[in-house]
């Protein structure tokens, strides 16, 4: 009877740990949600960067079209005078940098496009930034022509350009 007491004793405590044991149990990963905080984090920089990169070029613009105005105003009263005789070297040379400024423009916007392209968290607002390069590359064809004024009318537009995307990026 002794013998039946003992098996039956570690039968019941043989079936309670098989039980105990034979619970699956499932560990959650916890690491998804920091890569998703984490790349959500980059995409933010990243984002902020573009944006600080057009708002540079904005600011860049404006204080150059600012400028233009008196700067072109001075050359074509200069040219109006020397009509009749020489063409003065600083006017020439005032133009000539004048139109390097424009054409630094235009590498800066090509720059900021293939940036925007390139950049997988910029590709949205790279279809509003398409055609600033152009129009900064026929602000440059017209300064390199002497038309200084339209060429300064035409960054404008640039600028707009410029300014909906920082508006899209907010």
């Amino acid at each position: 009877m002794k013998r039946i007491i003992v098996v039956v004793c570690i039968v019941i405590a043989l079936s309670t740990a098989a039980i105990g044991q034979s619970r699956s149990r499932r560990t959650v990963k916890k690491t998804t949600p920091a890569k998703t905080t984490t790349s959500t984090a980059e995409a933010a920089a990243v984002r902020t960067e573009g944006a600080t990169r057009v708002a540079t070029q904005i600011k860049n613009l404006s204080t150059f079209l600012y400028l233009l105005g008196g700067v072109a105003r001075g050359i074509e009263a200069i040219d109006a005078q020397a009509k009749g005789g020489q063409p003065s070297p600083t006017n020439e040379k005032n133009k000539a940098q004048l139109r390097s400024s424009f054409t630094d423009f235009r590498v800066a916007m090509d720059s900021l496009e293939v940036y925007f392209r390139s950049t997988p968290e910029l590709q949205p607002y790279y279809t509003k930034l398409v055609g600033s390069a152009s129009g900064a590359a026929d602000a440059e064809a017209q300064a390199t022509a002497g038309q200084f004024n339209q060429a300064g009318k035409t960054l404008l537009g640039v600028v707009g350009r410029l300014t909906d995307v920082l508006v899209g990026m907010r």
